[in-house]
């Protein structure tokens, strides 16, 4: 019993997303964490990381872009998913500690509660910057999508609005269905933000009645006991959102949403450059 419940955790708690990883302290480095410790990259590794993925955004123009990273090696990652944490990276004019304004990159991320001063299973928005998103990866890439400029000029509009927050779900699910209502993670509170701009729309319901139609999430390889034993072996899974199949929101499934409805400007892997490579 004991092993089933670990492969269950083991199956389910990497699909959806992470900071550094589900094996790791639950507090400080768990799937949609805030604060994880870098575990694979220097800090000067993940500052020239996260300046490189500035820069190449910039070059593009992007206002708006939607980054995925990966807390934990592909070896570990079920069939189908390579990146476990997403967020919107935005230019915006940042405001420093000495008084200074400047332009640059800030991080909008969802992330779960820290079982302290907010439950696990709870969801809140927060604002980082890159740095703090690229220092947890474990691996040398990160994922990119650009949306088409309208997509992002849409998308803006809803940040800077309060249907921001409003379209945020506080319960949270590691693995939650982008087809229901009930909870949310990092990607699939992205993928409504994503679908309430394409359609014009705040309501949720309405929302979900059109991902139905028009979004195919990726499927989630897992046996019908890990399925069932997994929410009892970790708080952070649900699956009473689930059909017969459990699915989930995913860079990939994302990318070929925007790409299939008009909705995508280009999606790309960035490979982190050799240290000592001109800027």
């Amino acid at each position: 019993m004991r092993i089933a419940i670990v492969a269950a955790v083991a199956a389910l708690s990497l699909a959806a997303c992470a900071s550094t990883g589900g094996s790791r302290p639950a507090g400080g480095a768990g799937f949609s964490a805030r604060g994880a410790p870098a575990v694979y990259l220097t800090a000067e590794q993940a500052a020239a990381f996260s300046k490189q993925v500035e820069r190449d955004l910039a070059d593009k123009g992007a206002r708006l872009a939607i980054v995925f990273r990966t807390g934990e090696t592909r070896d570990m990652l079920p069939d189908g998913i390579s990146y476990t944490h997403g967020a919107f990276w935005t230019f915006v004019p940042i405001s420093l500690d000495d008084g200074r304004v400047i332009n640059g990159y800030a991080v909008y991320n969802l992330y779960h509660g820290d079982g302290k001063t907010l439950a696990m299973d709870k969801s809140y928005l927060h604002q980082d910057f890159p740095i703090d998103f690229v220092a947890p990866s474990a691996v040398d890439d990160v994922a990119v999508i650009v949306p088409t400029p309208e997509m992002q000029r849409r998308i803006l509009a809803i940040m800077d609005s309060p249907s921001y927050g409003a379209l945020h779900v506080e319960p949270y699910s590691l693995v939650s269905n982008p087809h229901d209502i009930k909870y949310q993670n990092c990607t699939e509170f992205m993928l409504d933000i994503i679908a309430a701009a394409a359609w014009e729309t705040t309501d949720m319901v309405q929302i979900k009645a059109n991902l139905k139609q028009h979004f195919r999430p990726t499927k989630v390889k897992t046996s019908l006991i890990e399925r069932f034993l997994a929410p009892l072996a970790e708080d952070r899974i649900k699956t009473d959102d689930q059909g017969g199949t459990i699915v989930t929101a995913t860079y990939e499934s994302m990318a070929a949403f925007m790409k299939d409805n008009g909705l995508l400007k280009e999606a790309y892997v960035l490979r982190r450059a050799p240290a000592g490579t001109p800027s």
